[in-house]
């Protein structure tokens, strides 16, 4: 063989494993991909459900009922209200 056809085949052989090695990396990109969609579906699931969570605990009647069970509060009334006057 003379020295054209060993440089040509070096360099067939240098480019093919260069492909082999480029594909390689491409699929562990894709699954790398795949992995971060699968995690951001998950946490938007999560998101959805701690948005529906807030949603009822800040409901009026939830915190009326904390309020009264919880804490113990009762409404105002006109004859435990105390008003003042400003001097002058």
């Amino acid at each position: 063989m003379n020295r054209a056809t060993l440089t040509l085949l070096a360099l067939l052989l240098i480019c093919a494993l260069s492909l082999v090695a480029a594909q390689q990396r491409a699929r562990k990109l894709f699954v790398a991909l795949e992995r971060a969609q699968i995690e951001e579906r998950k946490l938007s699931q999560e998101w959805l459900r701690l948005e529906y969570e807030q949603r009822n605990l800040s409901k009026s009647a939830r915190i009326r009922d904390v309020a009264r069970n919880q804490l113990h509060m009762v409404p105002i009334t006109p004859d435990r209200t105390l008003y003042l006057k400003e001097a002058k």
